[in-house]
């Protein structure tokens, strides 16, 4: 298609025409010595036949005008009536007809092509309002370069399969989601992580549909094609989010419905008691609440856009409002605040007749068969001290927040905190409490190991803090947060030292699934909109329990994408503050849109009883308060991240720097008062 085609069949058609009419006739007007856009000189029901020629053309010119920009308008004000809709459209309508029958082809004209022209504009700016959808479909590769018997072979990035070699060389689009298997380079991850950084790229790396080689060359093996990519997955969540509608936006729907028909009632009357046709015609025009209807959506839109364009997917509109009102965040710690990549650090041999390899050996053996973060540095441990841990379990039974039991080779190994020991019936131990508490008061998370009812040792592990947390709390502090809560089924003085380590308010440890989903209720209870963040089984009531569930390191994962209510597409903590404060920016605009609508119709109001305001002027400024409202909401486009104190070097006032510790559960010691920092 052509650019001319383009254009007549786009917004500008219509509008361009019906001005050009206009223009024709107040060139003609003028010609005839009259001011074309003055009040009507022949009041009157129908055409006068006996005006000079010239001014008769005008006048042609002027309905001319009026009927191009108004038919398009009174088409959808009928199709509206179909389904007992009464909108502007309708307004507009009834304005224009009423205009053109008392001879006010001027006025008819006017507001016909300006609403027209409003329109154009409205298209144009809301398009760029979705720039962030346009985007991120702009970057999904159409092509693909596979390895097929040895030949490069140019495909359709649709058409690669599944377990295919693709080949990404520097410069080229990355065309699938897949893992690399040869050689390494650099990606530019922006369209899926808003991460413009390149990220380094070896054997086993997740690579993304839509990322850029800005080095070396990739051997990747396709895991996601087509609809079945992280992109993919974006821009679905990114279109649905954009439709959904806020309950604010909901309620000013159902405003309008009632606002509407009010409007036409109050012209009538108005008309009725005054006998003023013209009145009644401009209350209709300035009665219109175009500012009003779209001074949420377009918020939304904007808010949505420029999360997705950060690698900050949030589900729609009424998530955003929701995010706005959080008070309180939740977070796991392991995984969260932690890498969740612990190592084993210690193995205390209780039983004299074992040796240290024996205890490491039967814990993990036990772990064999878990999934939990803390099974694998104890098999790694293992692997690496040449121990045979080969072999599966003959039973395993996961006791969720306190650990593991197993049957290995006729024996029950149970590996887990001193609860599961009490849950074992094994007696206290004075040895192993005091060895759980020298471990634990390190920052290292001990696990206590029983064979076949006695304790033989404790291993213990460490997780290394993310270097961001701190930051991270800081800046939900900064940006009005008023509680962030550690939740944890570790044991409380390890993750009290966590907390003194990043400036957590308060700690709820040794918890278990249904404790976290009690401790988010005991905080809404508490008058707090609670936001979660996690991303274990474990995790899962409190998720679904909070008002807001996140999702941290959802690239590649595409069930965060399609169910947390915030996606973060990288384990990036900064990131959750930053959507937090675009939630809370995104809600000030829709106030600030839904004034600005509301002030406009009413100083218009004020401005036709007072006189001065004409169908014309009522139009213009009614337009203009519509573009405005778009231009309101389109600084949510601009990037903008919460200021890190730490990097603006303002003084920090969270309690944890000013020498007072978090504060426990209730119930729970006070655990900063005895306890060392984190390790």
């Amino acid at each position: 298609m052509s650019t001319l085609q383009r254009w007549w069949r786009g917004p500008w058609r219509t509008p361009l025409l019906a001005g050009a009419l206009v223009l024709v006739a107040a060139a003609l007007s003028l010609s005839a010595g009259m001011n074309p856009f003055g009040a009507a000189d022949h009041h009157g029901i129908g055409l006068a036949l006996d005006r000079p020629t010239l001014l008769l053309a005008s006048d042609l010119a002027m309905i001319a005008a009026a009927l191009v920009a108004g038919i398009p308008i009174m088409v959808k004000a009928v199709r509206a009536l179909q389904v007992r809709t009464i909108g502007i459209d309708l307004l507009v309508s009834i304005a224009a007809l009423g205009a053109l029958v008392i001879g006010e082809y001027w006025e008819a004209a006017a507001v016909t092509v300006l609403f027209a022209i409003g329109h154009a504009l409205e298209a144009r700016t809301m398009n760029r309002t979705r720039s962030a959808l346009a985007e991120l479909v702009a970057v999904a590769p159409d092509t693909a370069v596979v390895l097929r018997d040895g030949v490069q072979v140019e495909v359709s990035a649709a058409t690669v399969e599944p377990g295919e070699t693709v080949l990404v060389k520097n410069g080229a689009m990355v065309p699938v989601d897949g893992q690399v298997i040869g050689g390494s380079g650099a990606l530019d991850e922006a369209s899926i992580t808003g991460e413009s950084i390149p990220v380094e790229k070896t054997d086993g790396d997740p690579v993304f549909a839509g990322t850029v080689a800005t080095g070396g060359f990739l051997q990747v093996r396709a895991t996601g094609v087509g609809a079945d990519t992280t992109l993919a997955r974006i821009i679905h969540r990114v279109e649905e989010a954009q439709d959904a509608k806020a309950r604010t936006q909901t309620f000013m729907e159902r405003f309008s419905t009632w606002y509407t028909p009010a409007i036409i009632l109050l012209a009538l009357v108005a008309g009725l008691v005054t006998g003023d046709v013209v009145l009644a015609l401009t209350l209709l025009v300035i009665g219109c609440p175009g500012a009003l209807v779209i001074s949420i959506p377009v918020a939304i839109v904007a808010g949505i856009g420029r999360g997705a364009k950060d690698g900050i997917l949030i589900k729609g509109g009424e998530y955003l409002e929701t995010s706005a009102r959080i008070t309180a965040v939740a977070l796991d710690k392991t995984g969260t605040l932690t890498e969740g990549r612990p190592h084993l650090t210690d193995v205390t041999v209780l039983d004299p007749a074992l040796t240290r390899a024996e205890v490491l050996g039967w814990a993990a053996r036990a772990e064999a068969g878990s999934e939990h973060p803390l099974a694998r540095p104890l098999l790694e441990a293992a692997a690496e001290e040449a121990l045979d841990v080969r072999g599966l379990p003959e039973h395993t039974e996961p006791v969720p927040g306190k650990g593991i039991v197993a049957t290995v080779d006729g024996h029950r190994v149970a590996v887990g905190n001193p609860p599961l020991l009490r849950a074992e019936g094994l007696e206290e131990d004075p040895r192993v409490t005091a060895e759980v508490a020298r471990l634990a008061g390190l920052g290292r998370t001990p696990m206590v190991v029983a064979l076949d009812g006695a304790a033989i040792g404790v291993v213990a592990v460490a997780d290394r803090l993310r270097p961001d947390a701190a930051a991270m709390v800081d800046q939900l502090h900064t940006i009005g947060v008023d509680t962030v809560v550690m939740l944890t089924g570790d044991d409380r003085r390890v993750a009290a030292a966590v907390a003194a380590e990043v400036g957590i308010d308060e700690v709820r440890a040794q918890l278990l699934p249904e404790d976290k989903l009690e401790a988010i209720a005991a905080l809404q209870s508490g008058g707090h909109t609670v936001a979660m963040v996690g991303d274990g089984v474990n995790d899962a009531p409190a998720l679904a329990t909070a008002d807001i569930g996140v999702a941290m390191g959802a690239a590649g994962t595409g069930v965060a994408i399609e169910t947390a209510d915030i996606a973060l597409m990288t384990d990036d903590l900064r990131r959750l503050p930053e959507a937090l404060d675009l939630a809370r920016r995104t809600v000030r605009v829709m106030r600030q849109n839904i004034a600005l609508a509301v002030v406009t119709v009413l100083v218009l109001l004020a401005g036709v009883f007072a006189g001065g305001v004409t169908m014309a002027i009522g139009m213009l400024v009614h337009e203009a308060s519509v573009l405005l409202v778009i231009a309101n909401a389109m600084r949510l486009l601009r990037p903008r991240r919460p200021r890190d104190p730490r990097a603006a070097g303002t003084p920090r006032t969270h309690p944890s720097h000013t020498g007072r510790a978090p504060s426990a559960a209730p119930g729970e010691p006070s655990p900063a008062r005895d306890l060392p920092s984190a390790a």
